[in-house]
């Protein structure tokens, strides 16, 4: 008998372990500052440490709490997000950002059993206005919104 008996969680809370000390890891030489003058290795840190607790409750908790064994399905699912996310960033500088977001959205929802093409393009489209919003108007970054050729 093992002495998992959450695996799910228990490999989800050891996941959070090492990303944040690979984020610790990665932050140590930057300057950490103080809480009043904060430098740029401040929240990388805090965000290290606030990951690796997290990780610790959630893998301590998944020995004492039962769950459900791992079951691998099929990697389609996780193939088409990821891929959902390369068509993003290669179509982000000459589509734009709202094409880019309109196709990560669609491509990544196919991905669902469910998957709707109504309910696909209706989200694209929120998620894309929001997108633009919050990332050209807000932020300010440097993004195309419409594709060159439109512009």
């Amino acid at each position: 008998m093992t002495f998992i008996t959450n695996p799910k969680d228990f490999w989800a809370g050891i996941l959070y372990i090492a990303f944040g000390t690979a984020t610790i890891v990665i932050a140590l030489n930057y300057p950490l500052g103080s809480a009043g003058r904060m430098g740029p290795g401040y929240f990388p840190r805090g965000l290290g440490i606030l990951l690796i607790v997290l990780g610790a409750i959630l893998s301590l908790r998944a020995l004492r709490m039962k769950g459900t064994p791992l079951r691998f399905g099929s990697f389609k699912p996780l193939l088409i997000v990821i891929g959902s996310v390369v068509v993003f960033g290669l179509a982000a500088g000459p589509l734009g950002l709202v094409v880019a977001t309109v196709l990560l959205v669609i491509v990544s929802s196919a991905a669902s059993d469910d998957f709707r093409w109504k309910e696909a393009v209706i989200s694209s489209l929120l998620l894309a206005g929001f997108t633009v919003l919050a990332f050209a108007y807000g932020l300010k970054l440097q993004l195309p919104i419409w594709p060159t050729f439109v512009v």
